[in-house]
Order: C-alpha cells, then structure tokens, then sequence
C-alpha cells in the first residue's frame, strides 16, 4: 500500500475566471498559480487544495470533457448561514438554502459556474 501524500480535486471548466471567483469569494483559498488553462488554489492555511482546469486542455481526455455529474464536492465551514449571504450577494446560483439534517449537519447546496454541485455544511452545535 502507498502513504497517501496530497489529494486534490481538479474541477473540469470552460469558465476559468467565473469559477475562480467563485470559490476564492466563498472560501479561504489564496490563487496560487493562474493560467489560461489552469487555476490552482490553496487555503490560507495551506491544507486544502481546489485545482481548476480547463476542460477542452489536451490533460483532460475527450470522454471526460463533459459537464459534470454523478459526485460533489463538500465544504465544511463554521456557519453556513453566513456563507449564504456572501452567495446570494454574489447571485449565485442556489440550489436549496441552509436545512437542519438529520445527521447534524447545517446543509447549504449551490451550483458552480460549472454546474458542479456543491455542498456547504456547518455543524449544528446543540447536537
């Protein structure tokens, strides 16, 4: 078995600036490479890593250049209801606002300018 050294999730785009936007307003992420074909971001405190790519790059193979579908990405954050305010300001597309789950989660979703789901939790803290 390999130690696992780094994960990182690459967002396939065709709107490179739009989605940078995105999640550099949402989140605490810092751009630490741009290009006209890739954007890498990384959080403040170096943890965390979202890369987004270009979708028609010579890198992405021809079946994966597709909009995406079948997963979604999961952000954790200490107040969700905060969050939705930034993402209404910013007309962001919002798939449903912040409910209460079943498993102790505050559940905000959103829609990338990509169309990838994204889902924002904060735990409820009297569970």
């Amino acid at each position: 078995m390999q130690v696992l050294n780094r994960i990182m999730t690459n967002i396939c785009s065709d709107k490179l600036p739009e989605s940078k936007h995105f999640y550099t307003k949402l989140f605490d992420f810092n751009v630490d490479y741009d290009s006209d074909w890739f954007i890498h971001l990384i959080s403040k405190d170096k943890n965390f890593e979202l890369g987004i790519i270009d979708k028609s790059n010579e890198l992405v193979p021809a079946e994966f250049q597709n909009n995406p579908q079948g997963f979604y990405i999961t952000f954790v954050v200490d107040n969700v209801d905060e969050l939705l305010t930034i993402a209404a300001s910013e007309k962001f597309e919002i798939v449903s606002p912040p409910v209460d789950t079943f498993y102790g989660q505050r559940r905000l979703l959103l829609k990338d300018p990509n169309g990838t789901l994204v889902d924002v939790s904060s735990p409820i803290k009297n569970l």
